[in-house]
């Protein structure tokens, strides 16, 4: 879909569908106010008999409305305008864009862009409408032997900006929205794709191919031997239960100085856990296709920060492997030794995520990073402490986590910080080894982190737990592209940093 950046007022347009807002209580909002002008009240007239009461959720599509130069006129319910916020400014674009999608108008011009959202300004509002009207189209059709389309779906969608003079500030923010939601898309595609189709190979090939297609991206593979004699011998347990060779895939993107420090993004990329040896119960395991959606995610903000060409330097390292059980495959009480040189008694082989993880933070130590973030759907803790609204995040740095949670807030895709006392770490004592790879029942998702942090001494780190949020059930599933929007975010605050000084 294209999206248009423009100014204007609504009496004057010409186009297929054009799209207001209306507040409880059936009160007209100050741009629909100045169409109903024009139309001598007609959408007034409507709203008093009580075809919208202004509630959000509600739509109503009026034709051929007298006075309008428009085809059609979407009327949109806003809520009440004091409670109108982050979360339900997106309710209002989903239900404007679900409904233009289904009615066969190609085009429309939306004046939803222009209501008062507490605490946000027209950029905020024109980029999380390109976000929300993406998101709210995306459909998962690869495999479907007969696709689910619209008849004559939304192509063109026009926001709209107060004055000429806030053109150029649409215009970058569309731009921002569009590479985002491109991010999610690739994210939400790979996650979604099944594990007999989405292996470490593909993803490997994936890799290649988006570094093919944007400026200053690059892509390195490192295969079985090559990890071997780095001394990943914690990734290399896990793989060794899958006929799927593992592989530590990069994206380099040097849009920065060559002197400038990058930041490295890690994202676990186990394509199907079915829990190794400590198998997972049967109900639901076709969800953990989804135990890959942290590599997914990475690959969407690489390919986020490539469209926006941003002048830093941001290094993905995707470790990938399958977790199956086999005669070969990690036992309850194997040690293993990792890149760092610390060794691990696996107790439960179902933890097997933060073995890949643990080598490749180790690997990012030579590229000198600025930050390490690693993205993981490390904990089903992380869902019982937080539910599936926040992401989990534990941090050895105050200000990474003060400019995550910064991020989160602006892009929309919170996080929660949880704490990373030491006092935790006692939980991963092994008698056997120098840890343990779980600590128990309580507070998994900190003990997990714990876990982590011993192998990020030497930089800046941060732990985003997304297993709450990397998918949904029921009858929606799929998954989100989570947490995209936000390390988008985060890139692009640093990247805007660096021009300031």
């Amino acid at each position: 879909m294209d999206f248009i950046i423009k100014s204007g007022l609504p009496e004057k347009q010409r186009t297929a569908c054009i799209v207001v807002g209306v507040f409880e209580p059936r009160r007209l909002s100050s741009l629909a106010e100045r169409l109903d002008k024009a139309t001598r009240g007609y959408l007034s007239n409507i709203i008093r008999r009580g075809d919208l009461d202004g509630a959000i959720g509600q739509t109503l599509l009026l034709h051929n409305v007298p006075g309008a130069l428009t085809d059609r006129v979407l009327l949109v319910g806003c809520g009440r305008e004091r409670e109108l916020g982050d979360s339900q400014y997106r309710n209002i674009v989903t239900n404007a864009v679900t409904t233009l999608n289904g009615i066969g108008a190609t085009e429309a011009v939306c004046y939803l862009t222009e209501l008062n959202v507490k605490g946000r300004d027209t950029h905020w509002k024109v980029r999380q409408a390109v976000e929300t009207a993406q998101d709210a189209l995306y459909r998962f059709n690869q495999l479907k032997s007969k696709k689910d389309t619209a008849r004559r779906p939304l192509r063109k969608f026009i926001l709209t900006v107060p004055s000429r003079r806030d053109l150029a500030i649409g215009e970058v923010a569309s731009k921002e929205g569009a590479a985002v939601a491109a991010g999610v898309q690739l994210a939400k595609d790979l996650g979604n794709l099944p594990g007999n189709i989405c292996t470490p190979s593909y993803l490997a090939d994936q890799a290649k191919d988006l570094a093919k297609r944007r400026k200053h991206l690059k892509a390195e593979i490192l295969e079985e031997t090559d990890m071997d004699k780095l001394g990943m011998g914690a990734l290399l347990s896990v793989a060794k239960g899958s006929r799927q060779p593992p592989k530590l895939i990069i994206l380099d993107y040097r849009g920065g100085s060559k002197s400038a420090k990058p930041i490295v993004i890690v994202g676990k990329g186990i394509t199907f856990d079915a829990g190794g040896i400590s198998i997972k119960p049967a109900a639901a395991m076709d969800e953990m296709k989804y135990d890959m959606c942290g590599a997914a995610a990475v690959f969407g903000v690489m390919s986020a920060v490539a469209d926006l060409n941003l002048p830093i330097n941001v290094v993905a390292i995707v470790p990938s492997a399958e977790n199956l059980p086999d005669g070969n495959a990690n036992k309850p009480g194997d040690i293993v030794t990792s890149m760092s040189g610390q060794t691990i008694e696996v107790l439960n082989t179902d933890a097997e995520g933060r073995l890949i993880l643990c080598d490749a933070l180790t690997y990012a130590e030579r590229y000198q990073p600025s930050a390490v973030i690693d993205v993981a759907t490390l904990t089903g803790a992380c869902v019982v402490a937080l539910g599936r609204h926040p992401s989990g995040l534990l941090s050895n740095h105050g200000p990474l986590t003060n400019d995550l949670v910064s991020a989160g807030k602006n892009s929309g895709d919170r996080v929660w910080e949880l704490p990373l006392w030491e006092e935790y770490q006692d939980q991963l004592k092994s008698n056997f080894a120098d840890m343990a790879n779980i600590g128990g029942r309580d507070g998994g998702t900190i003990t997990a982190a714990c876990f982590l942090s011993r192998f990020t001494k030497k930089y800046n780190w941060a732990h985003l737990d997304i297993a709450g949020t990397a998918w949904v059930t029921g009858e929606k599933k799929g998954a989100t592209g989570r947490p995209v929007p936000l390390l988008t975010q985060y890139v692009l605050e640093r990247a805007q940093e660096k021009k300031r000084r």
